[in-house]
């Protein structure tokens, strides 16, 4: 019976139990952390598409491959602000 109230001890001494942070909430910031990181990406691609559009000279070709990233960069904001809408949302539930 000593044996058990020491472990008992020990365990709540140490905060073990009490202050762990529960592993969905380090899931939910870890992605977060994620997302955010590809938002800022995704960005600044974008900002180098419309550099690539200015400097294309009126360059049919480069003008699309241009318009093509802005398009893919555009895309990539929305679907990492959507993931990241329904990340927070669902953590919010949990």
């Amino acid at each position: 019976m000593d044996n058990m109230n020491a472990v008992s001890g020990i365990a709540h001494a140490a905060g073990i139990i009490e202050d762990a942070t529960p592993i969905a909430e380090v899931l939910a910031n870890g992605l977060s952390l994620v997302l955010s990181v590809a938002g800022v990406f995704a960005m600044l691609s974008f900002c180098i598409a419309g550099v690539l559009y200015l400097m294309a000279g009126g360059e049919e070709g480069r003008m699309k491959q241009a318009k093509g990233t802005m398009t893919f960069s555009v895309i990539g904001v929305v679907v990492c602000i959507c993931a990241l809408v329904v990340v927070r949302t669902v953590a919010g539930m949990v």
